[in-house]
């Protein structure tokens, strides 16, 4: 175990949202785990007015899953704390990671992903237009650039011209108050193998969990009203060695990708599998992701001791 050294005091911050002012039950034990370790913790409602972020040392973003109803708020926010405190991970890599066009600058790097058709607000694409994107076939899926939990998500099948004229509308919803919708086909072998979330730790593999899938059909409005995400269903999984390639070559595109001088602290990368059933990447998520720390035994001491690592460098220096 991973201790702070003596002579040494820092305060940490685990930010949260107001729905989850205890933290997220995955999560709870990471506070126990740090106290141990020499870390005073708070745990802290991110947009809290009342909260003044300079007498924390240190940040950590854990489950501030609200933040994608008001993006540029948390954008904001993230530069306000990291004026004053070290912040993890750092807010230029949570500015490029909120919103998932991050995947372009991925696939440009020869990452494998998820094939999508992006539709920008300003092109202003009436409903015939945004139909001529939709695949001729098989399932499809709609959902907003900016998104957790599957919100503002929907499933349809491309066959069916009710589902289609479903998907016309939710798509034209979203782009006209102004957000960026990325159209998606429907990988079916989810459904039989689930997704695989891979987890890693200061640059290295921890562990993984199988997820199963989440979409079942259109967009409804409101489906979600009142809560922040849908629930999922892991289980432990031994990521395949084609898993492991894909994201060790995610994990190790970062430094280059975000200009960084070393791995990240966390990161976790969400695999479905294609048609032939290869992975490719379905989401990065760099910012408040679930580590799952009940499903892997020892994750949550690796984890600790990563924090308590960069709590010590960062307050040498």
């Amino acid at each position: 175990m991973t201790t702070l050294p003596s002579g040494q005091d820092a305060r940490l911050a685990l930010a949260t949202c107001a729905e989850l002012p205890e933290l997220d039950p995955d999560d709870v034990p990471l506070r126990a785990a740090l106290q141990e370790r020499g870390i005073a913790t708070d745990v802290v409602v991110w947009d809290d007015p009342t909260v003044d972020w300079g007498t924390y040392q240190h940040v950590l973003i854990r489950s501030t899953w609200d933040y994608s109803k008001r993006p540029q708020r948390f954008s904001g926010w993230t530069q306000q704390v990291e004026a004053s405190s070290v912040l993890l991970n750092p807010a230029s890599v949570v500015r490029w990671n909120i919103d998932k066009t991050y995947l372009r600058d991925l696939e440009e790097r020869g990452i494998p992903t998820v094939p999508t058709i992006w539709l920008d607000p300003a092109r202003n694409f009436d409903g015939r237009a945004i139909h001529t994107r939709f695949p001729a076939f098989g399932d499809f899926v709609v959902k907003p650039t900016v998104s957790a939990g599957s919100r503002d998500t929907g499933r349809y099948r491309a066959d069916e011209t009710p589902q289609r004229s479903q998907a016309i509308t939710h798509a034209k919803n979203l782009l006209g108050v102004g957000r960026w919708v990325m159209i998606q086909r429907y990988l079916a072998q989810v459904d039989t193998v689930g997704e695989t979330a891979l987890v890693f730790v200061e640059g290295e593999f921890s562990h993984a969990v199988r997820k199963d899938p989440l979409l079942s059909g259109p967009y409804r409005e409101g489906d979600l009203q009142g809560v922040l995400y849908r629930e999922e269903t892991m289980t432990p999984r031994e990521p395949s060695e084609a898993e492991m390639a894909v994201a060790r070559r995610v994990v190790d595109a970062l430094p280059e990708v975000l200009g960084l001088d070393g791995p990240l602290l966390y990161a976790r990368v969400d695999l479905i599998p294609d048609d032939e059933g290869e992975p490719v990447l379905l989401e990065l998520e760099l910012t408040e992701p679930s580590l799952f720390f009940a499903q892997a035994p020892g994750a949550l001491d690796r984890f600790a001791d990563a924090v308590v690592a960069r709590i010590a460098a960062t307050t040498q220096d």
